[in-house]
Protein backbone atom coordinates (compact mmCIF):
# COMPACT_ATOMS: atom_id res chain seq x y z
CA UNK A 1 0.00 0.00 0.00
CA UNK A 2 1.15 3.46 -0.81
CA UNK A 3 2.12 5.64 2.06
CA UNK A 4 -0.69 8.11 2.72
CA UNK A 5 -0.75 10.79 5.43
CA UNK A 6 -3.13 10.42 8.33
CA UNK A 7 -6.22 12.58 8.05
CA UNK A 8 -6.05 15.82 9.99
CA UNK A 9 -7.92 15.68 13.32
CA UNK A 10 -11.12 17.59 13.53
CA UNK A 11 -11.05 20.89 15.33
CA UNK A 12 -13.12 20.34 18.51
CA UNK A 13 -14.17 23.96 18.49
CA UNK A 14 -14.74 24.23 14.78
CA UNK A 15 -17.90 23.76 12.75
CA UNK A 16 -17.21 20.06 12.07
CA UNK A 17 -17.54 19.13 15.78
CA UNK A 18 -20.55 21.30 16.50
CA UNK A 19 -23.11 20.09 14.07
CA UNK A 20 -26.18 22.16 14.52
CA UNK A 21 -24.63 24.18 17.37
CA UNK A 22 -22.29 27.10 17.64
CA UNK A 23 -18.75 26.84 18.98
CA UNK A 24 -18.33 26.40 22.75
CA UNK A 25 -17.97 29.73 24.52
CA UNK A 26 -16.42 30.41 27.90
CA UNK A 27 -16.29 33.62 29.93
CA UNK A 28 -13.16 35.66 29.40
CA UNK A 29 -10.53 35.59 32.10
CA UNK A 30 -11.52 37.71 35.04
CA UNK A 31 -15.19 37.80 34.09
CA UNK A 32 -17.33 36.18 36.85
CA UNK A 33 -19.37 33.15 35.82
CA UNK A 34 -22.07 33.90 38.43
CA UNK A 35 -23.81 37.12 37.53
CA UNK A 36 -26.39 37.03 40.34
CA UNK A 37 -26.40 35.83 43.91
CA UNK A 38 -24.43 32.62 44.28
CA UNK A 39 -26.93 30.96 46.62
CA UNK A 40 -25.22 27.56 46.67
CA UNK A 41 -21.80 29.04 47.40
CA UNK A 42 -23.22 31.33 50.09
CA UNK A 43 -25.08 28.46 51.77
CA UNK A 44 -21.98 26.24 51.58
CA UNK A 45 -19.79 28.85 53.25
CA UNK A 46 -22.41 29.49 55.93
CA UNK A 47 -22.82 25.79 56.74
CA UNK A 48 -19.07 25.28 56.73
CA UNK A 49 -18.65 27.99 59.38
CA UNK A 50 -21.62 26.75 61.44
CA UNK A 51 -20.35 23.16 61.43
CA UNK A 52 -16.89 24.37 62.38
CA UNK A 53 -18.04 25.90 65.68
CA UNK A 54 -20.78 23.32 66.28
CA UNK A 55 -18.24 20.47 66.20
CA UNK A 56 -16.77 21.89 69.39
CA UNK A 57 -20.05 23.12 70.88
CA UNK A 58 -18.87 22.40 74.42
CA UNK A 59 -16.27 25.12 73.96
CA UNK A 60 -18.19 27.50 71.70
CA UNK A 61 -21.73 27.39 73.13
CA UNK A 62 -22.01 25.73 76.53
CA UNK A 63 -18.78 27.02 78.08
CA UNK A 64 -19.69 30.69 77.42
CA UNK A 65 -23.12 30.05 78.94
CA UNK A 66 -21.58 28.67 82.12
CA UNK A 67 -19.01 31.48 82.27
CA UNK A 68 -21.73 34.11 81.93
CA UNK A 69 -23.79 32.42 84.63
CA UNK A 70 -20.76 32.65 86.92
CA UNK A 71 -20.83 36.44 86.49
CA UNK A 72 -24.43 36.43 87.71
CA UNK A 73 -23.59 34.24 90.69
CA UNK A 74 -20.54 36.28 91.74
CA UNK A 75 -22.17 39.68 91.42
CA UNK A 76 -25.40 38.52 93.07
CA UNK A 77 -23.44 37.22 96.04
CA UNK A 78 -21.26 40.34 96.12
CA UNK A 79 -24.30 42.63 96.21
CA UNK A 80 -25.53 40.78 99.29
CA UNK A 81 -28.96 42.33 99.79
CA UNK A 82 -31.59 40.61 97.64
CA UNK A 83 -34.20 43.29 98.35
CA UNK A 84 -32.30 46.07 96.57
CA UNK A 85 -34.27 47.28 93.55
CA UNK A 86 -32.84 48.71 90.32
CA UNK A 87 -35.32 49.97 87.72
CA UNK A 88 -38.03 48.39 89.84
CA UNK A 89 -36.57 44.85 89.84
CA UNK A 90 -34.04 43.00 91.95
CA UNK A 91 -30.37 43.03 90.99
CA UNK A 92 -30.34 39.53 89.46
CA UNK A 93 -33.22 40.37 87.13
CA UNK A 94 -31.64 43.73 86.28
CA UNK A 95 -28.26 42.29 85.32
CA UNK A 96 -29.49 39.14 83.52
CA UNK A 97 -30.43 40.75 80.14
CA UNK A 98 -27.09 42.56 79.96
CA UNK A 99 -25.20 39.33 80.59
CA UNK A 100 -27.19 37.52 77.91
CA UNK A 101 -26.47 40.04 75.17
CA UNK A 102 -22.87 40.51 76.35
CA UNK A 103 -22.31 36.78 75.87
CA UNK A 104 -23.90 37.00 72.42
CA UNK A 105 -21.66 39.88 71.33
CA UNK A 106 -18.44 38.37 72.64
CA UNK A 107 -19.07 35.08 70.87
CA UNK A 108 -20.06 36.78 67.62
CA UNK A 109 -16.70 38.56 67.74
CA UNK A 110 -14.83 35.37 68.60
CA UNK A 111 -16.41 33.42 65.74
CA UNK A 112 -15.89 36.08 63.06
CA UNK A 113 -12.38 37.06 64.15
CA UNK A 114 -11.14 33.46 63.90
CA UNK A 115 -12.02 32.93 60.24
CA UNK A 116 -9.48 34.98 58.28
CA UNK A 117 -6.80 34.92 60.95
CA UNK A 118 -6.66 31.12 61.14
CA UNK A 119 -6.60 30.98 57.35
CA UNK A 120 -3.69 33.42 57.14
CA UNK A 121 -1.68 31.60 59.79
CA UNK A 122 -2.40 28.07 58.53
CA UNK A 123 -2.13 28.99 54.84
CA UNK A 124 -5.75 28.11 54.06
CA UNK A 125 -6.92 31.67 53.36
CA UNK A 126 -7.27 30.62 49.71
CA UNK A 127 -10.29 28.56 50.75
CA UNK A 128 -12.11 31.86 51.37
CA UNK A 129 -10.71 33.85 48.45
CA UNK A 130 -10.71 31.31 45.59
CA UNK A 131 -14.40 30.20 45.50
CA UNK A 132 -16.68 32.19 43.15
CA UNK A 133 -18.07 34.38 45.91
CA UNK A 134 -18.28 38.15 45.83
CA UNK A 135 -17.10 40.25 48.75
CA UNK A 136 -20.70 40.80 49.81
CA UNK A 137 -21.47 37.08 49.73
CA UNK A 138 -18.31 36.35 51.72
CA UNK A 139 -19.39 38.86 54.34
CA UNK A 140 -22.95 37.47 54.48
CA UNK A 141 -21.75 33.90 54.98
CA UNK A 142 -19.25 34.72 57.74
CA UNK A 143 -21.48 37.20 59.56
CA UNK A 144 -24.47 34.88 59.30
CA UNK A 145 -22.51 32.08 60.97
CA UNK A 146 -21.26 34.42 63.71
CA UNK A 147 -24.80 35.64 64.43
CA UNK A 148 -26.03 32.03 64.50
CA UNK A 149 -23.47 31.21 67.17
CA UNK A 150 -24.44 34.35 69.09
CA UNK A 151 -28.12 33.39 69.06
CA UNK A 152 -27.32 29.86 70.25
CA UNK A 153 -25.21 31.22 73.09
CA UNK A 154 -27.94 33.71 73.96
CA UNK A 155 -30.56 30.97 74.17
CA UNK A 156 -28.24 28.82 76.29
CA UNK A 157 -27.51 31.72 78.66
CA UNK A 158 -31.21 32.62 78.85
CA UNK A 159 -32.06 29.03 79.78
CA UNK A 160 -29.38 29.02 82.46
CA UNK A 161 -30.57 32.37 83.83
CA UNK A 162 -34.13 31.15 84.17
CA UNK A 163 -32.90 28.37 86.47
CA UNK A 164 -31.28 30.89 88.82
CA UNK A 165 -33.42 31.83 91.84
CA UNK A 166 -34.56 35.42 91.77
CA UNK A 167 -34.36 35.96 88.00
CA UNK A 168 -37.76 36.79 86.48
CA UNK A 169 -37.62 37.77 82.81
CA UNK A 170 -40.63 38.60 80.68
CA UNK A 171 -40.77 40.14 77.22
CA UNK A 172 -42.01 43.69 77.61
CA UNK A 173 -40.95 44.76 74.09
CA UNK A 174 -40.03 41.76 71.89
CA UNK A 175 -38.93 44.00 69.01
CA UNK A 176 -36.20 45.51 71.19
CA UNK A 177 -34.91 42.08 72.23
CA UNK A 178 -34.69 40.95 68.61
CA UNK A 179 -33.33 44.20 67.18
CA UNK A 180 -30.68 45.00 69.79
CA UNK A 181 -29.66 41.35 70.08
CA UNK A 182 -29.16 40.99 66.32
CA UNK A 183 -27.63 44.45 65.79
CA UNK A 184 -25.20 43.90 68.66
CA UNK A 185 -24.17 40.53 67.24
CA UNK A 186 -23.79 41.93 63.71
CA UNK A 187 -21.73 44.85 65.02
CA UNK A 188 -19.30 42.55 66.81
CA UNK A 189 -19.16 40.17 63.83
CA UNK A 190 -18.18 43.09 61.59
CA UNK A 191 -15.56 44.25 64.09
CA UNK A 192 -14.31 40.65 64.33
CA UNK A 193 -13.86 40.40 60.55
CA UNK A 194 -12.07 43.75 60.48
CA UNK A 195 -9.80 42.57 63.29
CA UNK A 196 -8.99 39.27 61.59
CA UNK A 197 -8.19 41.09 58.35
CA UNK A 198 -5.82 43.41 60.20
CA UNK A 199 -4.23 40.88 62.56
CA UNK A 200 -1.20 38.86 61.53
CA UNK A 201 -0.94 36.58 64.57
CA UNK A 202 -3.05 35.46 67.49
CA UNK A 203 -1.31 37.98 69.77
CA UNK A 204 -2.94 40.78 67.77
CA UNK A 205 -6.34 39.18 68.20
CA UNK A 206 -5.77 38.72 71.94
CA UNK A 207 -4.77 42.37 72.24
CA UNK A 208 -7.97 43.52 70.51
CA UNK A 209 -10.05 41.24 72.72
CA UNK A 210 -8.43 42.19 76.02
CA UNK A 211 -7.85 45.90 75.46
CA UNK A 212 -10.85 46.88 73.33
CA UNK A 213 -13.74 44.39 73.37
CA UNK A 214 -13.61 43.32 77.04
CA UNK A 215 -13.40 46.88 78.48
CA UNK A 216 -16.16 48.17 76.21
CA UNK A 217 -18.34 45.24 77.27
CA UNK A 218 -17.75 45.50 81.01
CA UNK A 219 -18.00 49.30 81.09
CA UNK A 220 -21.25 49.45 79.14
CA UNK A 221 -23.69 49.54 82.04
CA UNK A 222 -24.12 45.78 82.29
CA UNK A 223 -23.81 45.79 86.09
CA UNK A 224 -24.90 49.33 86.95
CA UNK A 225 -26.91 52.36 85.86
CA UNK A 226 -24.86 55.09 84.28
CA UNK A 227 -26.94 57.62 86.24
CA UNK A 228 -24.77 56.68 89.22
CA UNK A 229 -21.65 57.93 87.43
CA UNK A 230 -20.28 61.45 87.29
CA UNK A 231 -21.38 63.61 84.34
CA UNK A 232 -18.04 63.11 82.58
CA UNK A 233 -18.23 59.32 82.74
CA UNK A 234 -21.90 59.40 81.76
CA UNK A 235 -20.88 61.21 78.58
CA UNK A 236 -18.11 58.69 77.95
CA UNK A 237 -20.56 55.83 78.48
CA UNK A 238 -22.98 57.32 75.94
CA UNK A 239 -20.18 57.31 73.36
CA UNK A 240 -19.81 53.56 73.83
CA UNK A 241 -21.99 51.68 71.29
CA UNK A 242 -22.03 48.66 73.61
CA UNK A 243 -24.02 50.75 76.08
CA UNK A 244 -26.92 51.10 73.65
CA UNK A 245 -26.93 47.37 72.91
CA UNK A 246 -26.97 46.46 76.61
CA UNK A 247 -29.57 49.05 77.62
CA UNK A 248 -31.78 48.49 74.57
CA UNK A 249 -31.76 44.72 75.11
CA UNK A 250 -32.61 45.27 78.78
CA UNK A 251 -35.45 47.58 77.73
CA UNK A 252 -36.93 44.70 75.73
CA UNK A 253 -37.26 42.62 78.91
CA UNK A 254 -37.90 45.19 81.64
CA UNK A 255 -39.61 47.97 79.68
CA UNK A 256 -37.11 50.43 81.20
CA UNK A 257 -33.56 51.48 80.42
CA UNK A 258 -31.06 54.23 81.11
CA UNK A 259 -30.82 55.28 77.45
CA UNK A 260 -33.54 57.83 78.12
CA UNK A 261 -36.81 58.36 79.91
CA UNK A 262 -38.95 57.88 76.77
CA UNK A 263 -39.44 55.12 74.22
CA UNK A 264 -38.33 57.57 71.53
CA UNK A 265 -34.84 57.62 73.06
CA UNK A 266 -34.65 53.82 72.74
CA UNK A 267 -35.84 53.99 69.12
CA UNK A 268 -33.18 56.61 68.39
CA UNK A 269 -30.56 54.29 69.87
CA UNK A 270 -31.85 51.45 67.71
CA UNK A 271 -31.59 53.59 64.57
CA UNK A 272 -28.11 54.71 65.56
CA UNK A 273 -26.95 51.10 65.88
CA UNK A 274 -28.34 50.31 62.45
CA UNK A 275 -26.48 53.26 60.93
CA UNK A 276 -23.25 52.25 62.70
CA UNK A 277 -23.50 48.72 61.33
CA UNK A 278 -24.12 50.11 57.85
CA UNK A 279 -20.96 52.21 58.11
CA UNK A 280 -18.90 49.29 59.44
CA UNK A 281 -20.25 46.98 56.74
CA UNK A 282 -19.47 49.45 53.98
CA UNK A 283 -15.92 49.93 55.26
CA UNK A 284 -15.37 46.17 55.53
CA UNK A 285 -16.74 45.62 52.02
CA UNK A 286 -14.26 48.02 50.43
CA UNK A 287 -11.39 46.63 52.51
CA UNK A 288 -12.22 43.13 51.27
CA UNK A 289 -12.35 44.38 47.70
CA UNK A 290 -8.92 45.95 48.10
CA UNK A 291 -7.45 42.66 49.36
CA UNK A 292 -5.68 44.48 52.19
CA UNK A 293 -3.50 41.98 54.12
CA UNK A 294 -5.29 39.11 52.36
CA UNK A 295 -3.99 39.07 48.79
CA UNK A 296 -0.65 40.80 49.26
Amino acid sequence: MANQPFPAPENPTGPASTKGAGPASFPAQGVPHFTGLNRLGLWTLYMKEVRRFFKVQTQTIWAPAITTLMFLVIFSVAMGRSDRLILGVNFATFVAPGLIVMGMMQNAFANASFSFLAGKIQGTIIDYLMPPLSEGELMLGLIGAAVTRAVMVGLAVFGAMMLWPGVHLTLAHPWAVVWFGLMGSVMLALIGLLTSQWAEKFDHLAAATNFVIAPLSLLSGTFYLIDNLSPLFQTISRLNPFFYVISGFRFGFLGQSDIGSTNQAVVSGAIGLGVLNLVLGTGLYFLLRSGWKLKS
